[in-house]
């Protein structure tokens, strides 16, 4: 199964995307292998630390699932995140958790609102929101819609690493290509162009680089989107 067809279901039919783990062990390893970033065993770079809010997860180990778009609409994303270990050669770390989040297509988070940071209520639902354990080469894997945006805020997904007894180790934000970005939200499900670049952002302004993820597809077939967190475990 070729990633490019298993993209383009979630075009048909969001809320029908097969499971992660069956999509993976139907495809070919070599489509589905990420290369570790940061080149030779031992050299890497400890990942930006930025805030957690405002928006976290509030019950995380009630959302270990693959699949987080729920009832939400937009372009299919395939997220899959390397996590490393500075303190380890920058070995990959096996069965650690990761958290991801971000908002919708139209900027609104689940799990907050009617409030004057969000006037949409969503306390109650809790779409674009998960956790799951890094296997034997240090990855977990989502499926997701391409995020939104808000005022204020450049393109942005959340991140947090804990240990498997719960302890954070990390939390970050992966930043999105502006030129993909604009393409994406020139399409349905989207409300217009975002009102501030990565270079402005308060986040991402000293240390875009390192936050910022890979990304691959089209706005037909969908996207992947790969990215190495480095944590000091």
């Amino acid at each position: 199964m070729k990633r490019k067809e298993f993209l383009r279901k979630g075009v048909i039919g969001l809320g029908s995307i097969v499971a992660l783990p069956t999509a993976i062990t139907s495809c070919n390893k070599e489509e589905m292998d990420i290369e570790i970033a940061g080149g030779e065993s031992g050299s890497c770079d400890l990942s930006p630390s930025e805030t957690k809010g405002p928006f976290p997860i509030k019950s995380p180990a009630d959302l270990v699932r693959a699949n987080i778009i729920s009832d939400r609409e937009g372009i299919p994303l395939l997220l899959t995140l390397t996590v490393q270990d500075l303190n380890n050669n920058c070995e990959p770390m096996a069965g650690v958790l990761v958290d991801v989040w971000h908002c919708d297509s139209d900027g609104n988070y689940s799990e907050y609102g009617g409030t004057g940071m969000q006037s949409t209520n969503y306390t109650s639902a809790h779409f674009l929101r998960g956790r799951q354990a890094t296997d034997a080469n240090g990855q977990v894997s989502f499926i997701t819609i391409y995020p939104g945006w808000y005022p204020s805020r450049a393109p942005h997904i959340h991140l947090e690493v804990l240990s498997s007894s719960g302890q954070s180790l990390l939390v970050s934000q992966i930043a999105f290509p502006e030129d993909v970005s604009k393409t994406v939200y020139d399409t349905d499900h989207y409300h217009g162009d975002f009102d501030t670049s990565n270079t402005r952002d308060n986040v991402f302004s000293d240390s875009l680089e390192d936050n910022m993820g890979s990304i691959t597809g089209n706005t037909t077939d969908g996207y992947t989107l790969t990215h190495t967190i480095v944590v000091a475990a």
